[in-house]
Parts: structure tokens; sequence; C-alpha cells
């Protein structure tokens, strides 16, 4: 285990033993608003392309999750890589079910706000099969509000590799922010621009990794105290949460904080990536290309797909 995650594992380990002051937990009224998408057609099977299954069905009140699934899914079949399919009933799902699939994206999350007292979870036998299925070397790609969820199921938390824990996580502020690449050898991120740019979207802090998962990070943000300058916030947030005096009493503040990461899973292999809140963080080409290039490696262990223009690294940054 890297010396980082040692460090970050000790952070959430005092975390509980002590109060943390973290981000209120803000709610809204508010729903994503609607778009118009053009709908992914079916493949022709003789293609033999990566089959990708898409488990869906519910989310939290802020996430367009049914947009976010169809645009995943035309984005990922224009490829010529992928042949997708998107279900939105996993109650009881089954390891035969899973078997037909090269890989599993997760988008999902238990509650209509993550902090929530009640949730609804699938059956147990449809989250053993999800576990047996990866651990016998199939794929899975942990999205974006996978990780909001599932602190309170041990086994999940392991496979996923991170979660966020209410009164200690946060999500910070600024609604864009740069992710730094701290591993460019990667299949996953190999000629890759070192920064990627994400807009509206969700940096999470302070997650709690498992102490017994395998994690291989493969870039990060920082969670920096001047982006919470009330001139640089959105009017979502209350300044007077994040005084100065407040900012300096976060656990996590002024450091960086995964964004993506590799897990092994048994035989199989996890693919992390914490942002792609919605669809309008979902058009610009570096994180297009994160998931894309990500979703193929949970699934074949290799990368064959182009990098687009914009996110290639040309040597001249």
């Amino acid at each position: 285990m890297t010396t980082w995650i040692k460090a970050a594992l000790a952070i959430g380990t005092a975390a509980v033993a002590t109060a943390v002051i973290a981000q209120p937990i803000v709610t809204i009224n508010y729903r994503p608003p609607e778009t118009v998408q053009r709908v992914g057609i079916p493949v022709n099977p003789a293609e033999k392309r990566v089959r990708v299954l898409i488990i869906s069905g519910q989310n939290s009140y802020e996430h367009d999750w049914t947009g976010v699934n169809n645009m995943l899914r035309t984005m990922m079949q224009d490829t010529g890589r992928f042949d997708v399919r998107v279900t939105e009933d996993f109650d009881h799902g089954d390891l035969a079910t899973l078997k037909s699939y090269d890989v599993v994206l997760l988008n999902y999350s238990s509650r209509w706000n993550y902090a929530d007292p009640t949730q609804h979870v699938w059956s147990d036998a449809a989250f053993q099969a999800l576990y047996q299925y990866v651990r016998e070397g199939g794929g899975l790609v942990a999205y974006h509000s996978s990780f909001t969820w599932g602190r309170d199921i041990p086994e999940y938390r392991k496979l996923v590799g991170a979660v966020m824990i209410p009164g200690e996580s946060r999500r910070a502020p600024p609604g864009s922010f740069p992710i730094r690449l701290v591993d460019r050898t990667h299949p996953i991120t190999a000629g890759l621009r070192e920064v990627i740019w994400t807009y509206n979207d969700d940096m999470y802090t302070n997650m709690r990794m498992d102490p017994d998962a395998h994690i291989h990070v493969l870039a990060t943000a920082r969670d920096a105290s001047a982006d919470y300058a009330p001139k640089l916030m959105s009017n979502k947030y209350d300044p007077a949460a994040y005084a100065p005096d407040k900012l300096k009493a976060m656990k996590g503040i002024d450091a960086d904080h995964p964004q993506l990461w590799t897990a092994d899973y048994g035989k199989g292999r996890v693919f992390a990536i914490t942002v792609g809140h919605d669809e309008v963080s979902l058009h610009f080409p570096g994180l297009q290309s994160l998931i894309m290039r990500g979703t193929e490696w949970a699934a074949t262990g290799k990368v064959t797909l182009p990098i687009p223009d914009e996110a290639r690294d040309d040597g001249k940054r």
C-alpha cells in the first residue's frame, strides 16, 4: 500500500474518533433540466464489441441519471468498441445475467439525498452476484454517485474502494476544477494530458478509503481553501459555512484527493471515477476519454481506443 494511501487511511481513522467539521449537507429545490439527446441505436451482434451493462434505476435528486445513462450509451457505442445495455431494475439481479457482459458500469445511488436514513438497496442475492461476477474476472466501472452510498455495506465499500461519509466527506464548492493525472503510464492514462478539466462537476473530498481495497490512484484534485472565497463559490452554498476559521478546521483542506483509481477485486479489474456528474460534464473530451478508456481497460485489461485531439498530450505543454 502506498504512503499516500496509508496517510489517507490514517486521516479516515482519526475522523471516526474526532468530530469533523465538513461541508453542510445542502438540500435545495432542484431537478436536472430537461435535455434532448440522441438515442443510441442497437448494434449488430456480428461486430462482437465489448459488452457493457449499465446498472441504474435510482439516484440522488441532483443527478440526471436517465440522461447520463443515455449519453454514456450513445458515446460508448459511437466509438465502435462497445455494445451497451441499461437495466433500471437490479433488485434481484443474478450471476447468469451479469456473465453475459464483459464489464458492468454502476450509475446508482440508494438514497434521494445521500444523508437520508432510508435507502433502497438490492437484494442480498443481487449483491452476492455482483461480487462473484467481479471476483471471477468481470470488469467493473464505479461511476460518480457509486461512492455516495454503501458506507454501511462492508463488501460494497471494498469493491468500489471508497465512500462518502456524511459529516466527514464533502463536495467541494467549485463547479469547475482540474484533475491531475499522477500516473501517466497506466494504459488508461497513457498519452493523455497531465491536467484534465471538468465542468459542472463534483470534487469528492475526504472520502473514506477502504483499508482492504487494493487501490492504485491515477488522478487527484486539490481541495484548495482559496477556491472557497465567496466571489468564486456558487450561490448554492452559504459563505458563512466557509469562514477562514472554519476552513482551517476542515480535514483535508489544501490537500490532494483521489478522483480516479484502479483496484483488483479477485480476478476482476475495477476502474473508479468520481467525476461525471451530468450530461454537461460529459461533453468534455478529456473526461469522455477517461471514461471510455477506463471502461475498455476494466473489460479487457488493455486500451485500444484513440485519444481525441483536445485530450492528447502533444509534448508541447
